[in-house]
């Protein structure tokens, strides 16, 4: 939008939308594709910097990157098929949303320190400020929303 003051032609904002940084990889439960999708969501990091001039500090970087393994993780083991990681991000956040054939709905178990394994979703929790599971046609979807603010 413009705005015209006095004949001065002054630019308040974007005509268009931007459109965030959306980024997908397919994986198919082979051995060595967590590491794969660590390393997708790691370019995806920096080209989140280059292209939306993304601060994104050490402890935000981890974040996204344990929680792309916590999700693709309990997808390769629960699901009978492909994953799909999806990646979406701007300069204040990360969506990673995490597409599997199982329609079982993942649980979060009460806090056990005692207990072994089983702790995924609840480090997922503990670093995003939203995670929503939901069925699709094919299955289901993991989506948790990461701040890069410090929000």
């Amino acid at each position: 939008m413009i705005e015209h003051l006095d004949g001065a032609v002054i630019p308040t904002g974007f005509d268009v939308p931007v459109e965030p940084l959306r980024r997908a990889a397919h994986y198919t439960g082979d051995p060595g594709c967590i590491a794969e999708a660590r390393a997708f969501a790691a370019h995806f990091l920096e080209q989140l910097r280059t292209e939306w001039c993304a601060t994104i500090d050490d402890r935000a970087d981890g974040a996204v990157l344990l929680v792309v393994s916590e999700l693709v993780t309990n997808a390769d083991r629960h699901s009978n098929g492909p994953y799909i990681l999806e990646l979406e991000g701007t300069d204040t956040s990360v969506t990673v949303a995490v597409y599997d054939s199982s329609a079982a709905l993942p649980r979060i178990f009460p806090r056990d320190p005692e207990r072994i394994g089983r702790h995924g979703l609840e480090i997922v929790h503990a670093l995003a400020r939203e995670v929503t599971v939901e069925r699709v046609p094919v299955g289901k979807r993991v989506r948790a929303v990461l701040s890069l603010t410090g929000e």
